[in-house]
């Protein structure tokens, strides 16, 4: 009863800052650098240190857009500039990373730390999609609906309905039965 008073409380607090929250979405303990950047649908569940870091300067927002009833695993790194887009009744397992840009490094004789980021491309997960332990999803990748990624995977390209995918880079491994 104390935890639903503070996860309440602490959600109450994230709206006053200007996250989007969702009805019956609750907050543990988060880390947030835009929190208008972040809009959270009905019913979600997020579990502990989770980051959402916009990594750029101030814009008017939101930038990741979570939608209704997904899962959120302890220890996820959301990491964008431009957008990340997470369909409903997605499940997104612990330690999985969203990077939707890279870091410039074109020129030689300037230090890698100096140049400005490169290259950026919206993530989008459709409904319905699972992710594994540890997966990490990079700029660019589009993840159909009723995907499944495996566990420790890295995602570069788009993945179609109902495929599975695993490995670094990730490819297609199988279908889900049933899938046509």
């Amino acid at each position: 009863m104390i935890s639903t008073l503070v996860a309440q409380l602490r959600t109450a607090w994230w709206r006053l800052l200007g996250m989007k929250v969702g009805h019956e979405t609750w907050l543990p303990k988060i880390y947030v650098t835009w929190p208008h950047q972040v809009s959270l649908g009905a019913r979600c569940q997020l579990e502990p240190g989770i980051y959402f870091k916009f990594d750029g300067i101030y814009e008017p927002g939101p930038s990741l857009l979570i939608g209704d009833n997904v899962f959120i695993g302890a220890g996820c790194d959301f990491n964008f500039r431009r957008k990340i887009v997470i369909g409903a009744h997605s499940l997104i397992a612990s330690g999985c990373r969203f990077i939707d840009h890279d870091h410039g490094s074109a020129q030689r004789e300037v230090p890698m730390s100096m140049q400005p980021h490169a290259v950026d491309g919206p993530i989008v997960l459709e409904e319905d999609v699972w992710l594994g332990a540890n997966v990490i999803v990079l700029k660019g990748a589009r993840i159909a609906r009723g995907a499944i990624i495996a566990a420790g995977a890295v995602v570069t390209s788009d993945v179609a309905t109902f495929e599975i995918w695993g490995g670094v880079p990730a490819r297609k491994i199988g279908e889900r039965p049933g899938a046509a």
